[in-house]
């Protein structure tokens, strides 16, 4: 994929099952050996209630997020999150985040993020979210993963 150039409008809408190759390859390019495979964004794509979303330019799928209720906890948690990294730097991962804070209608959301991602971090604590907690070694090579929350206020 080529960069996307900065004129090219950007579209948020449901993704589908029929993205499903697509948000691999955004998945991929984005996270490399941490993707998720391909099974497991069949279940994303398949699990009720799950909200899932992407963003588009120039009629390619650029960014994609998953999110669902976790009724155990009461709030939502945002499962991935992934921009193509030659359509980054353009505010994709801020519209697909408060797209889906919007369409899951949660009093606050969680999200877990690797220690080492700064980028993300910083996406998240410019969009309001604050560490509550450290997963320690939560990622396959050993690396913690930092749990942020965001309260929306009452819902």
């Amino acid at each position: 994929m080529n960069a996307i150039a900065a004129s090219e409008p950007v579209a948020i809408a449901p993704a589908s099952l029929l993205d499903l190759w697509a948000i691999r390859r955004v998945e991929q390019a984005a996270f490399g050996s941490d993707a998720y495979d391909l099974l497991t964004l069949l279940g994303l794509a398949l699990t009720p209630r799950m909200v899932r979303l992407k963003a588009t330019a120039g009629g390619r799928v650029v960014g994609f997020v998953a999110g669902e209720i976790n009724a155990r906890e009461g709030c939502g948690w945002i499962i991935t999150i992934a921009v193509h990294p030659h359509a980054q730097g353009r505010g994709i991962g801020t519209a697909l985040l408060l797209a889906t804070e919007q369409a899951l209608g949660a009093s606050h959301i969680k999200l877990t993020v690797r220690r080492s991602n700064t980028r993300a971090l910083a996406l998240y604590e410019r969009c309001g979210y604050a560490w509550v907690n450290t997963y320690r070694r939560y990622y396959p090579d050993g690396e913690d993963g930092l749990v942020m929350e965001k309260w929306l206020g009452g819902v």
